[in-house]
């Protein structure tokens, strides 16, 4: 079923709920109030992020009537926030929101669904995931674990990190600690750097007592409300490693499963709205926080091509090692190349061509 049946159900099923609700027999599953936890990989009420689930939390209770009611918990809060994939799966909590390289140990080829180095964009994210197949790849990833993915935001394309020394060559990653998950961290182990995974609320402090060199985290806005530019010298970019990083909601399927077809079909929308509206939040704030942190003359660097060849080189091959060890990531891995394939003749005429003209 496309999106636009998905919707239009969708209309239909709240029509005819408000027409049952009206004539009220007061009984029966239609009337049936489930009680959810919501939790998140987020420090709690982390703008955009934290603060959209709140709201998607809110929708879900005023456009069900109450019979959906979700208690929204910031990263440790309930669990520790790389926890929260077991969690959901285990049935302590009926939802999560996350991204999906965090769960790389569990499932390695969830990396896929969130961030590729060089890989697709925001919008070529979304239109592989909705219209290429990608998600029912997620979601037959995600169902080994009980669970049922959506997407849930984007993080457009993000910066390339902070750190404390400039980066002229490859050569300079050798020996770096840096904070940076997914296939990005890979990609700077096989350069000869240490990656290093841990939660946002843990990333400044790290940075400050040197338990790390550098750091990523995700764009202008919220590295300069995490201070970033307080204790490190150089902001890079652009971001190679994560190019449209997909967020995601995450649901118990059993949890899923039980709940009647229009608030299934209301969870899906939602999160849908949502996929939409944390990238246009953070296309926004982007733009403003990063004049601001130029005002405030933080020194922005761009990474030498060089160095973005030589880690486009090593991407590949991370790549390539991870697709011979794990056939499912193979799997998803060839889908979305197929994708990329067939939409190049399109962007060469629809959007490389513009986009000089478009600055």
């Amino acid at each position: 079923m496309n999106e636009m049946k998905k919707y239009i159900l969708f209309l239909l099923v709240i029509v005819l709920t408000g027409c049952q609700n009206s004539d009220n027999s007061g009984q029966g599953p239609s009337n049936e109030v489930f009680e959810w936890k919501l939790v998140t990989a987020w420090p709690p009420n982390l703008p955009v992020f934290g603060e959209a689930m709140i709201e998607l939390a809110r929708e879900l209770e005023t456009i069900s009537n109450g019979r959906l009611k979700v208690t929204v918990y910031g990263g440790g809060e309930l669990v520790p926030p790389l926890e929260i994939f077991d969690a959901v799966s285990n049935g302590v909590a009926q939802m999560g929101h996350s991204t999906s390289y965090y769960w790389s140990g569990k499932a390695p080829a969830s990396v896929f669904f969130s961030a590729v180095p060089f890989g697709l964009d925001a919008q070529q994210m979304n239109t592989w995931l909705y219209e290429g197949g990608g998600l029912e790849l997620w979601e037959e990833l995600y169902a080994n674990h009980g669970l049922v993915p959506f997407p849930c935001g984007n993080t457009g394309v993000q910066m390339g990190g902070w750190f404390n020394r400039e980066i002229n060559s490859i050569k300079d990653f050798q020996g770096l600690k840096m904070r940076i998950p997914g296939l990005g961290g890979s990609v700077i182990s096989k350069a000869g750097g240490s990656a290093v995974t841990v939660a946002g609320g843990e990333v400044y402090t790290n940075l400050e007592r040197g338990v790390i060199d550098a750091t990523e985290w995700i764009g202008p806005f919220h590295d300069y409300k995490m201070g970033f530019h307080k204790i490190a010298k150089y902001y890079y970019y652009p971001g190679w490693h994560e190019p449209g990083a997909t967020t995601e909601l995450f649901v118990n399927k059993a949890a899923f499963e039980g709940l009647p077809e229009d608030l299934q079909l209301l969870i899906e929308t939602t999160a849908h709205k949502y996929n939409q509206v944390i990238l246009a939040q953070l296309e926004r704030q982007n733009a403003i926080y990063l004049q601001k942190l130029k005002d405030e003359g933080v020194v922005i660097k761009r990474f030498p091509d060089e160095v973005l060849v030589s880690l486009k080189s090593l991407s590949e091959q991370v790549i390539a090692e991870q697709c011979k060890s794990d056939p499912f990531s193979a799997k998803v891995y060839k889908s979305m190349q197929d994708f990329k394939s067939s939409a190049a003749n399109w962007n060469q005429v629809a959007i490389e061509a513009i986009s000089p003209y478009l600055k």
